[in-house]
């Protein structure tokens, strides 16, 4: 798993926060404040990978489990099957029965500390990095980040992320021309951890 998928991976999970129903129009504060308040969301995705070089793009599926106090289980399903874990203390890779750490990079890094900074609702964390503009209404609503560090304006021209009470969409646009967009499916903040769930996080 590259750093670039990696990055991809981390906005999905603190966006996610993102998705809970407010009753009137918002601006970025009120977004902000409702960052911490699903404590599960579980769901599928469609991730389609657009590069210039190839006519149709790279489509992997999967599941996900986001957990405010533990981090995100990112359960890819086709074309093959890999589980990641991503916590405070990096990105692990299931290998047989139990967890490998991965070495971290430095722009991985970069993408950790701005994952967490949403799952903890540290709007202030992602403005550092972004600028950010939201429109919309809590219904159907847009936020659009533009990079604003050097690292990131590397990679990314821009990030759109669309959503209802719970997040849609995510499209990344790379500098290169690629681009990837995430859609997200049957998300629900219903459900707690399962056991096994738990027993992941846990390890």
């Amino acid at each position: 798993m590259n750093w670039r998928t990696t990055c991809c991976k981390f906005l999905v999970a603190g966006v996610m926060l993102l998705g809970t129903s407010l009753a009137q129009a918002f601006d970025l504060q009120q977004l902000s404040d409702q960052l911490g308040k699903p404590d599960v969301i579980h769901g599928s995705f469609i991730q389609e990978k657009h590069l210039r070089a190839l006519p149709q793009p790279l489509t992997s599926k999967g599941t996900f489990v986001l957990a405010k106090n533990h981090g995100l289980l990112w359960l890819l399903r086709t074309p093959l099957q890999q589980d990641y874990r991503i916590t405070a203390k990096g990105i692990a890779r299931r290998e047989g029965n139990g967890w490998q750490m991965l070495p971290g990079k430095s722009a991985g890094a970069e993408q950790n500390r701005l994952f967490l900074a949403v799952l903890q609702g540290d709007s202030s964390g992602l403005q550092r990095d972004f600028d950010l503009s939201l429109s919309g209404d809590a219904q159907d609503w847009k936020l659009t980040l533009i990079p604003r560090s050097l690292l990131l304006k590397q990679v990314f021209n821009q990030i759109n992320i669309a959503g209802a009470e719970l997040v849609h969409s995510i499209e990344l646009l790379e500098t290169q021309g690629d681009s990837t967009l995430l859609r997200m499916q049957d998300s629900t903040a219903a459900q707690p951890l399962s056991d096994s769930e738990q027993h992941d996080f846990a390890e």
